[in-house]
């Protein structure tokens, strides 16, 4: 089972003390008639997520939770490539198994579902690639658009992982088990396109109306009662998670993972830059 959100803020040793949001360092916060834009800005790095990204996005909910300007929240990334390109890959290769399944029950509890069981709507507006953790976090939000030049994967198993922040839970919640473990086996990509087709998001529109188009379903949004659709979240994700063991399973593997050669053959192949030869062990 899922532990209660607010268990989240005890993994402090992860977190960072943010209790104002004009000192975040890699996401932006912009407030505009009742919608909240949060914009994920590590353009660099194609907006991976990092320790200090996940505290921040983190702190932002947790803020953001009672504020009384905030009726729908839009997350995105900054720049034209990448809502997020996956997870920080350096940060964790020399992880072992204890650590990763740290990381992963860290990273649910704090982030993926805090926005999961948000009371507020929060929408996606997904630019460019969102693949490994930046698929997870769109797949989190309660409704994603996505860019015409958008492409949506899970490559964990290239690096000889799964993923860990609920993505073997949630995408088959949103395409079907078989589509699901097509994606997590082929670790390939999928365009816009093919991710409208297959219900993973609701609308593509061309990349420079992304926001535009986040905003009007926002707007439609807040013409109805935001405390009917916090209940309605609330219902919903009951329904799905309701004697779940999944993400629990999901998280204690992805941390076995880390004992694997495997793993340590997928990282350093990408670290290297070149192409893994997976023992299978």
């Amino acid at each position: 089972m899922r532990p209660p959100l607010r268990a989240q803020n005890l993994l402090l040793n992860y977190l960072l003390p943010q209790n104002n949001m004009d000192q975040f360092q890699h996401l932006i916060v912009e407030k505009n008639d009742g919608i909240t834009l949060l914009v994920l800005n590590r353009p660099k790095q194609l907006n991976a997520l990092n320790k200090e990204l996940l505290s921040e996005l983190n702190s932002a909910f947790e803020l953001l939770r009672d504020d009384a300007e905030t009726k729908v929240i839009i997350l995105t990334g900054s720049g034209e490539k990448a809502f997020v390109a996956g997870a920080d890959i350096k940060e964790f290769a020399s992880f072992n198994g204890e650590q990763g399944t740290e990381l992963a029950k860290t990273g649910h509890m704090t982030v993926f579902n805090l926005i999961e069981e948000f009371p507020k709507p929060v929408i996606a507006a997904v630019n460019g690639f969102a693949l490994g953790g930046g698929l997870e976090l769109a797949m989190s939000a309660h409704v994603r658009i996505a860019s015409d030049n958008a492409r949506m994967g899970l490559p964990e198993t290239s690096l000889g992982l799964i993923p860990g922040y609920g993505g073997t839970q949630r995408l088959p919640q949103l395409i079907g088990k078989g589509r699901a473990l097509e994606m997590i086996f082929s670790a390939k990509m999928i365009d816009a396109p093919a991710a409208l087709s297959y219900g993973l998001v609701n609308q593509v529109v061309p990349q420079a109306d992304l926001l535009e188009a986040a905003q009007t379903m926002a707007k439609s949004f807040m013409k109805n009662s935001i405390v009917a659709m916090g209940y309605a979240i609330e219902s919903v994700n009951a329904g799905l998670l309701e004697g779940s063991v999944g993400y629990d399973v999901e998280v204690q593997a992805f941390g076995d993972c880390f004992e694997t050669e495997d793993f340590k053959e997928g990282t350093t192949a990408f670290i290297e830059k070149r192409k893994p030869d997976f023992p299978g062990a």
